[in-house]
């Protein structure tokens, strides 16, 4: 999602000091925001998944800075201060984006990744995706030139960030490595590129009879009508509802609303909310309730989850914001000192 400037919507207007030139040998492009009208349309890509206060929208290049380079993975990084949406797009490369600091949501076709800490998302060249970001997290944007990547997915896919995963890829963000160096550490990439054991998607159900209920549900997750209100409200059966969700997600009613659930609570968790407000603004009586349900998805607690977002993985230098100017760009030098994993590793 290499950021690119962005036309107008009607009633929208430019933000302030944006269209910055982007450094010399960074390998990013700022993007030239535009912030979305809070009274315009909400973006189909999306939904009705509601848009954070203040969300850019950006217009993601189809081939990244530096694509005319001799690598087979070319890394970038940037830093908004704002929430940012990215228009559906598509890449002629391989795509792999993680974030550190909050969450990145992106859709693809009735399925939406929710990207938060220790994950990343491989998006395969010619997918075409949308993307939302938090404000002030750390995005990496990782691109592979098919023909030379030895690795494949059969579509969009959850993938571990391993500590040295993610170090091997921010050295590779360095502009001083010989070609014998990045050469060693991308073959390294290959051997420990793995998906998830937790491949976080809800699908939407793009169903006329049960749209009504999704769209209520992405607006306010923790609308609390039961099945049978629901059918009294369209005037339909329980049956009917039960089996359009579960044709088309492959969830009951009840388990659909607690993916979404859980995919609202990433990005509340991240934004610094205890588990608590959390719990309550998701709609649960009781914190316990949330708490296990969170887990059955996440297989770890909301907690443990929040405060491996706050800190970031130890010997990343990544996590470190002072690596990352603040108009969105990668400095020059890198992201920090070099990891002892990614010198082992890459050795």
């Amino acid at each position: 999602m290499s950021l690119r400037p962005a036309d107008a919507a009607p009633g929208a207007s430019a933000a302030p000091g944006a269209g910055a030139d982007t450094p010399a040998g960074t390998g990013s492009t700022v993007a030239d925001p535009v912030i979305a009208d809070p009274a315009g349309p909400e973006v189909t890509a999306f939904g009705s998944w509601p848009r954070e206060p203040g969300t850019v929208t950006c217009r993601a290049s189809a081939v990244p800075p530096g694509a005319d380079a001799p690598f087979v993975i070319i890394s970038e990084a940037h830093l908004p201060d704002v929430p940012t949406e990215w228009e559906p797009h598509a890449h002629p490369l391989h795509e792999l984006v993680w974030v550190r600091g909050g969450t990145l949501m992106s859709r693809v076709a009735d399925r939406v990744f929710t990207v938060s800490d220790g994950q990343g998302l491989w998006m395969p060249a010619g997918v075409v995706h949308g993307g939302r970001l938090t404000a002030d997290v750390v995005f990496h944007d990782v691109f592979f030139a098919p023909e030379r990547t030895p690795v494949a997915f059969d579509g969009p896919t959850a993938i571990e960030m391993t500590p040295l995963l993610e170090s091997l890829l921010t050295h590779l963000a360095r502009t001083d490595l010989d070609a014998a160096a990045r050469a060693r550490a991308e073959s390294v990439v290959f051997d420990v590129l793995e998906p998830s054991e937790r491949q976080l998607a809800l699908r939407m159900p793009g169903d006329p009879r049960i749209d009504a209920i999704a769209e209520a549900l992405l607006e306010d997750p923790s609308d609390p009508r039961s099945l049978e209100e629901w059918a009294r409200a369209l005037g339909t059966s329980e049956r009917t509802i039960s089996r359009a969700f579960r044709h088309t997600t492959g969830l009951s009613f009840a388990q659909w609303r607690q993916a979404l659930r859980v995919h609202r609570a990433l990005t509340l968790l991240s934004e610094g909310h205890d588990v608590q407000t959390v719990a309550l603004l998701l709609g649960y009586a009781q914190t316990s309730t949330f708490i296990a349900a969170f887990r059955r998805v996440m297989g770890a607690t909301p907690g443990a989850f929040a405060r491996t977002s706050a800190g970031g993985p130890e010997g990343i230098g990544a996590a470190d914001p002072g690596a990352f100017s603040r108009t969105g760009t990668a400095r020059p030098e890198g992201f920090g000192p070099s990891s002892p994993a990614v010198d082992a590793a890459a050795a």
